[in-house]
């Protein structure tokens, strides 16, 4: 550090080396440093920087993590495009899981490309609730998988003929569970804000596609998936809603039961293109064997049941409204009745 002054310069591998040790039995401002405290920070207590020396002896309480959502991503590219793209100038995401998968001493290895203080540029456009711009508050794990063998965007609705899509190894999935596990128990990251590409921005994105397997990681302990029993219950429901009423619940209901979930659309109540993208998300999410975006009543069914098992409240507000029970009438006020006449004087 040329910057440094002459005197730092000298204390500089003190500092680094020995801080913890001089620190052990020093007087804080605030009470006695402890091994405890000193153990908890992988940093030196006292920091030598450009021109200064940074002081990390009080710790604050008062904060937590930036980081609300893990975001998984397949790369759409063979490994060597994938770190060229993603160590280049426009897009990067915090991770890459390589293909194959590596080994070091019986562990898989990843790449760490951005540390994760800092913001990647791998969600771009994004909405998942209230949040916007989700790189400010997420993790990107891009995973080396190619998608489709066809060339195939999310803006486009339809898939193109007999389009198929690449496995994703076992070893693969083994290191993703290994580094999710770890990210989420150290940010809080809640079952629900485990999230596809395809969820955030469903409106142009596909990844991590069809062939990713959301329900191995939520077996794993990862994201969040609906119960089989409450399914079948729910499809029970809207199966003899379509049998006695005709039809499933009003696409605007439908509307607000997905944004409840959390992705962005809007409430026009019209099955239009884009409520049609964001129905294939969920699919591509929760029933990847059958992602057409047209909705049916086992997509209602694995919504409902999501919302049941982490969003109750928002539930509560979808139920539709019940004819109301007719109320007994109310009496009449009786005519008045002309006065009786005089009686007749007696006798």
């Amino acid at each position: 550090m040329p910057h440094l002054p002459q005197t730092l310069r000298r204390l500089r591998p003190l500092l680094l080396a020995g801080a913890s040790v001089w620190l052990a039995g020093c007087d804080m401002a605030t009470g006695v440093a402890t091994e405890g405290l000193i153990q908890a920070y992988s940093r030196p207590a006292l920091e030598p920087r450009d021109g200064y020396v940074v002081d990390h002896r009080h710790p604050a309480r008062g904060h937590n993590s930036r980081v609300h959502f893990l975001i998984l991503h397949y790369t759409d590219e063979n490994q060597a495009d994938s770190l060229r793209a993603l160590t280049g100038p426009r897009v990067s995401s915090h991770y890459l899981l390589p293909l194959p998968t590596r080994r070091l001493q019986g562990s898989p290895v990843v790449f760490q490309l951005v540390p994760e203080s800092r913001r990647a540029w791998h969600a771009g456009a994004s909405r998942w609730g209230n949040r916007i711009g989700l790189n400010d508050t997420s993790i990107g794990i891009e995973i080396v998988n190619q998608g489709p063998d066809q060339p195939w965007v999310g803006s486009e609705l339809e898939p193109p003929e007999g389009v198929g899509w690449m496995p994703y190894p076992d070893s693969q999935i083994e290191a993703l569970i290994a580094l999710s596990r770890d990210i989420i128990e150290r940010h809080g990251i809640e079952a629900r804000h485990v999230l596809a590409h395809s969820d955030v921005a469903p409106t142009r994105k596909l990844d991590p596609g069809p062939a990713f397997p959301w329900k191995r990681l939520h077996d794993a302990g990862i994201g969040a998936w609906p119960e089989p029993e409450r399914v079948a219950h729910y499809a029970q429901r809207f199966d003899a809603r379509q049998r006695i009423a005709g039809g499933l619940p009003p696409i605007e209901t439908v509307q607000r039961a997905l944004r409840a979930w959390g992705y962005d659309i809007d409430i026009s109540g019209v099955l239009d293109d884009a409520t049609r993208a964001t129905l294939r998300a969920f699919q591509l999410h929760f029933r990847p064997a059958d992602f057409s975006g047209n909705l049916d009543a086992d997509t209602c069914a694995r919504l409902w049941a999501l919302l049941e098992r982490y969003q109750p409240e928002a539930l509560a507000t979808l139920a539709e409204p019940q004819p109301a029970e007719p109320q007994p009438a109310e009496p009449q006020p009786a005519e008045p009745q002309p006065a009786a006449p005089p009686a007749a004087p007696g006798r």
